[in-house]
């Protein structure tokens, strides 16, 4: 199976516009999303995807995450806490330069920010 990205060499990423909600956050949270290269079509389990994700300034999340896709993330700047109440409360903190790896099927979360944070990530299905 084909990667279904573009060749793009180094160019400007714009911070201030083009981000956008991902899919499962619902409108209004201070969460968002600025994809750089591919796509993930998570109905038919294949592609990948490099994004940007930003959390606003006391953002946290309630639920773990699960999916069926590979995850990579790096904590570019901010603060991100890992596994904190549905109260926001808890949870182990990290600053950035940090980085994780989740298989398909990996739980993980609830996520906070404090202070914000944007996070670089990239998702994957295995090659069929």
């Amino acid at each position: 199976m084909a990667v279904n990205k573009q060749h793009k060499e180094f160019h400007a990423i714009d911070l201030q516009g083009g981000w956008e909600t991902p899919p499962g956050y619902p409108p209004g949270v201070d969460v968002h999303q600025k994809i750089l290269a591919g796509g993930l079509d998570e109905s038919n389990k294949q592609g990948s995807q490099t994004r940007l994700l930003k959390f606003g300034p006391g953002v946290f999340t309630t639920k773990p995450f699960v999916h069926d896709y590979w995850e990579e993330v790096y904590l570019v700047s901010g603060d991100l806490t890992v596994g904190n109440d549905e109260q926001g409360q808890g949870g182990e903190p990290f600053s950035p330069n940090t980085y994780a790896c989740r298989p398909p099927g990996a739980v993980h979360g609830p996520f906070k920010s404090q202070n914000g944070c944007m996070l670089l990530e990239i998702h994957y299905y295995d090659p069929a």
